[in-house]
């Protein structure tokens, strides 16, 4: 009973989500003020029936109703419940229904909080976001129906996916769903100037906060991504370039762009046309990643789905959406043009120059990404486009844009003072060459990971330099939480940079074969294999290892590495362990018994890796403590003390 009501929650909300594209996007054609009025209440109609189908399915996890197929596939009576809990998202069916959810939490975010836009601005940003949950809920209905029924139920489930019974299940699918579906904000408010024609300084307000908070989402998902497969897969990676990571990442690097272009749009009144095809383009992206993942078109630890019909349906979704944006981008265009002339060496310039590499970042990413799979599609053979490609690209796009965070600070908008300049970029210049110096004398040495050292700490120390200045002359002008956060997420940018730079140079890893009793000694550690033990979890057997680190005679950790296997059958898992401290990792992985009872050890010595996820999560922090500045509320703009310092000087 519980799942067909569900099933039918679902159908009332896919009904109510079509009426939200109509009802207020008629309004605004035949300018029907009391059809616009009804956006608010159809999208909170439509999210609380996807509340409740969500909470039957999440029942039907919980109380292990094998009578549903998709609680059959993914769960078993032996999962613990908090796996049962995240499971609902563990597979293709129920990860698209918390896509639609977190859709639904976004429209109502959009409904509640810009109560204060202009009305025919509000209808048509909502009735947009009531078309995109109308598409997915169809295709969610159509061909991905959670609450499909098994009859006769089996005895037992199949049990989640060995792979995905980890903590980071739990956290790391909603995060980067908020960030996905939060590009559908930036899109529709794209969407409303295109259809209005207003798409000005107040625009670009209006669509700031959401963008940034959407790209923090990202962020924060990127990086559990990152941590979980480091923690989880056994082979001491960060990052791998795995296509769904490319997935991911594309609209990251479009959605920075983006950020900053929303800037330039407010400020200047400039950019208008390229921010709304950014716009475009960073859901575009987002809908992309959901083809690879759902399609079966690659193969990756992170597809959820391998049926082509699937695909088909969200290839029909990207092409009416992003298709008919662009054709209205056409026929809009033209409006936009700006007279005002732009200077290269002005704060706009520089912005120019960062929108420039980073979407030349993205479509490299996008290049390496796809190429493969149309010389398979075309019958010309099988191509790997792995980590040298990206490395050897992307780097070399991408250092570029730290170095302009340094200079495009102290830059002025309009036109750059470059005595001023040359003057507030000393310290900074200075403090990343002493650095430089001084881990060259540690014994870190090389043209490419002095000179990431030096970008990075010339980042940070840049990033810092405008906050400082202020604090230390007790200025009666102080910086607006939108500083403070742009502020704060360089500084994340240049300690993500050091950190991958030191963890690139100074990663040591060895495979070895350990004995009981025997050790292996490098970079300092000794690593002693104290022996096997069996053990016994909720749904597995385990092997657990127990190896000691000491150094220099001083005992330092004794850590646990597993090896897992799920009586459900299945690969054997590997669980790692790992010592953390800020300056560096001890990572510990177990391989395969061999002969005389020893085993294969998998040992890593990591400086700095906890920094990369640091940094993303100073970012991440940045880009939200910026989405809260109080001048994006309209009704207290006038009245707001807090000043933008460059708005000011401007």
């Amino acid at each position: 009973m519980i799942p067909e009501l569900g099933h039918f929650a679902l159908c009332l909300a896919a009904g109510l989500a079509l009426m939200q594209c109509v009802a207020p996007l008629s309004g605004v054609a035949l300018r029907r003020e009391r059809w616009q009025a009804m956006a608010w209440p159809l999208a909170v109609g439509q999210v609380v029936f996807t509340i409740i189908a969500y909470g039957a399915l999440t029942w039907s996890f919980i109380h292990v109703d094998f009578s549903v197929r998709y609680v059959a596939t993914n769960a078993h009576s032996e999962l613990p419940m908090f796996y049962r809990i995240s499971a609902v998202w563990g597979g293709h069916e129920g990860s698209l229904l918390l896509w639609v959810l977190m859709l639904g939490a976004w429209t109502l975010l959009v409904a509640g909080l810009n109560r204060s836009l202009p009305r025919d601005i509000g209808a048509s940003v909502l009735g947009v976001m009531g078309a995109i949950s109308f598409a997915f809920l169809l295709f969610t209905l159509l061909t991905s129906n959670p609450f499909e029924r098994l009859i006769p139920a089996p005895p037992e489930g199949q049990d989640l996916n060995p792979l995905l019974q980890d903590p980071g299940l739990i956290i790391h699918p909603p995060m980067l769903y908020m960030g996905y579906v939060g590009f559908s904000v930036a899109f529709a408010f794209a969407i409303a100037a295109l259809i209005s024609g207003r798409l000005d300084a107040a625009w670009a307000r209006w669509t700031r906060p959401w963008t940034t908070l959407a790209w923090s989402f990202l962020t924060v998902g990127i990086l559990l991504g990152s941590w979980w497969a480091y923690n989880e897969l056994g082979w001491g990676g960060w990052w791998f370039w795995d296509p769904v990571e490319n997935a991911s990442f594309m609209p990251w690097l479009i959605g920075t762009a983006l950020i900053h272009s929303l800037a330039v749009t407010e400020k200047r009144g400039m950019f208008k046309a390229w921010t709304v095809l950014l716009a475009i383009s960073a859901f575009a992206l987002s809908l992309l990643g959901t083809f690879l993942v759902r399609s079966g078109v690659l193969v990756s630890v992170h597809a959820f789905a391998t049926d082509p019909s699937r695909g088909v349906f969200v290839l029909m979704i990207f092409g009416f959406f992003v298709g008919g944006a662009l054709l209205l981008f056409a026929m809009r265009a033209n409006r936009f043009q700006v007279s005002q002339r732009l200077t290269l060496f002005s704060r706009e310039g520089l912005l120019l120059l960062n929108n420039v590499f980073l979407s030349v970042a993205a479509l490299a990413v996008l290049l390496g990404t796809l190429y493969p799979l149309f010389i398979d599609a075309m019958g010309l053979g099988k191509l790997s486009v792995g980590p040298p490609y990206f490395d050897s690209v992307f780097a070399p796009l991408t250092l570029p844009l730290v170095l302009l965070v340094g200079f495009a600070m102290p830059v002025m908008w309009k036109r750059g003072d470059w005595g001023r300049v040359r003057r507030q970029v000393m310290i900074p210049l200075i403090a990343a060459v002493l650095v430089a110096v001084l881990v060259a004398l540690f014994g870190v040495r090389g043209l490419g990971v002095t000179g990431a050292i030096l970008l990075a700490v010339w980042c940070i120390v840049g990033a810092l330099a405008e906050p400082l200045r202020i604090t230390l002359r007790r200025s009666r002008v102080k910086m607006a939480r939108g500083q403070w956060g742009m502020s704060l997420a360089h500084v994340g940018l240049g300690v993500f940079v050091l950190g991958v730079a030191l963890v690139n140079h100074g990663s040591i890893e060895r495979d070895v074969r350990l004995a009981p009793g025997e050790a292996a000694e490098f970079s300092g550690y000794s690593f002693k294999f104290i022996g096997v033990a069996r053990d016994e979890g909720p749904n597995f057997n385990a092997d657990v290892g127990t190896v000691e680190i000491s150094r220099e005679g001083r005992s330092i950790a004794t850590l646990n590495p597993e090896k897992r296997y799920y009586r459900t059958g299945g690969n054997p898992m590997t669980e790692a362990a790992i010592d953390v401290s800020p300056l560096r990792d001890l990572y510990v992985s177990l391989g395969e018994p061999v002969q005389g009872g020893a085993w294969i050890l998998r040992l890593y010595v990591k400086p700095l890796i906890r920094w990369i996820w640091f940094g993303a999560l100073l970012m991440a922090f940045g880009g939200a403590l910026a989405a809260t500045d109080r001048r994006y509320r309209l009704r207290s703009r006038a009245s707001s003390a807090v000043v933008d310092p460059e708005s000011v000087r401007a």
